[in-house]
């Protein structure tokens, strides 16, 4: 067996200087600097912080309400298990609806998927909410759709649904019209319930040593 690293600390800083080092992270501002490279240690690539699209207050705005106890409203179960909750700094509610007994009947009267009916659940909490989309474009496709109809709107979606169907243009509809709130998200295929998380830890307390604003 050959060595291997084994102290979590050197693994950490390791990693992050070795993103830190390859990945182009002069377009970012130091708070959005912190999300891109949390995103990318979640993937492993690099090359994703060219994909990355963002609005100009993203990062301040999901910070401030994570601060102000606003909850975390989780597309699966994926997502909502990767938040770290002992650093989410008011003891912020996480919350996946998708398993509510309510859900499969709604979805089956809306004709829609599962993932998209959980979203009608979150309508008491979404003012002023963290958004995490990890796993399914058609929840964030209804989202945007309850938001045209007059839903208020959450603080910041974070916008990684992953796959061939959806994903792409799911995330390409939030990026060209928020509906008000601010947005990160990955363009094309690429997400995932990994960096949908990570971008949650990232709002919610940097780590040692990756610098805040």
């Amino acid at each position: 067996m050959r060595p291997y690293e084994k102290d979590p600390a050197a693994i950490y800083a390791q990693s992050f200087a070795t993103v830190r080092a390859e990945a182009r992270l002069d377009r970012f501002d130091p708070a959005m600097q912190v999300v891109a490279v949390r995103l990318i240690h979640a993937c492993g690539m690099v090359e994703i912080a060219d994909r990355l699209a963002w609005s100009q207050d993203a990062a301040a705005r999901g910070r401030a309400a994570l601060a102000g106890g606003a909850p975390v409203l989780c597309d699966c179960e994926m997502v909502a298990s990767g938040i770290i909750r002992r650093s989410l700094p008011a003891g912020n509610p996480v919350v996946c609806t998708l398993n509510d007994a309510a859900v499969p009947d709604r979805a089956s009267a809306l004709g829609t998927t599962r993932s998209a009916a959980a979203v009608d659940l979150w309508h008491d909490r979404l003012d002023g909410a963290v958004v995490a989309i990890g796993n399914a474009p058609t929840a964030l496709f209804h989202l945007l759709e309850r938001l045209d109809s007059g839903w208020p709107a959450p603080a910041v979606i974070l916008g990684f649904p992953v796959g061939f169907v959806g994903a792409a243009e799911s995330k390409a509809e939030l990026v060209h019209e928020p509906r008000g709130a601010g947005f990160i998200a990955l363009r094309g295929r690429r997400g995932g319930s990994a960096m949908a998380a990570a971008a949650v830890n990232a709002l919610a307390a940097p780590l040692p040593g990756e610098g805040d604003d």
